[in-house]
């Protein structure tokens, strides 16, 4: 017997566009991705401080909060991170349907997985955001002391040094973190979000 065959989709009486129009913006998912120390988490931290000011109701999903509860049984193989971010893409399409902006910073290193979310989603509700910064930018911000355990040897299969991390084709925005400030990062997002009719300007 299946595992689906005796469940039904229940649908609800109330839609993602009337959930839309009561918070007076569109929903939709900022996805950003990048290496370990590129900046992502601390962008998206700010980007939902500003929205949340403008009255854009929000939620964030960060890599290392989700793998403290959800995510607390996956590892970091090349499978366990696929399962990671089909996880995080399913939780991600529900609080779009609730009608929030949604804002992920993973460094999902892989296109195909990325591509799936977006595949998941209606057109227009998955952004690419391509937090860059060279190698050795990322290695001497380090704030998580990451790429001090790789060069000792104590971390093996880490992205961008020993794992690979594939650079999205075409981000819908890309942060250069070398030269951009996060002040600076954050109106690049604020702005796009305001341009194509996510939120009001």
């Amino acid at each position: 017997m299946k595992k689906t065959e005796n469940l039904r989709w229940h649908d609800s009486k109330v839609t993602k566009e009337q959930r839309n129009r009561l918070n007076n913006h569109r929903s939709a998912v900022v996805w950003f991705t990048g290496l370990s120390g590129s900046g992502k988490s601390t962008i998206s931290v700010e980007v939902e401080k500003v929205l949340h000011h403008m009255g854009v109701r929000t939620y964030r999903l960060d890599g290392d909060n989700i793998r403290h509860a959800l995510n607390r049984d996956l590892g970091f193989s090349p499978g366990d991170r696929e399962e990671n971010i089909r996880r995080i893409g399913e939780v991600s399409k529900l609080l779009v349907d609730a009608g929030l902006v949604v804002l992920t910073a993973f460094i999902s290193p892989y296109k195909e997985d990325r591509d799936q979310i977006r595949e998941k989603l209606d057109a227009g509700e998955f952004m690419e955001v391509f937090v860059q910064a060279r190698i050795e930018t990322c290695e001497s911000r380090d704030p998580k002391g990451l790429y001090k355990k790789v060069r000792a040897g104590e971390i093996d299969g880490f992205t961008g040094i020993d794992a690979p991390y594939e650079v999205p084709d075409f981000p819908e925005i890309k942060i250069d973190t070398d030269e951009k400030s996060i002040e600076e990062s954050v109106r690049m997002v604020i702005s796009y979000l305001q341009m194509e009719g996510y939120i009001s300007s």
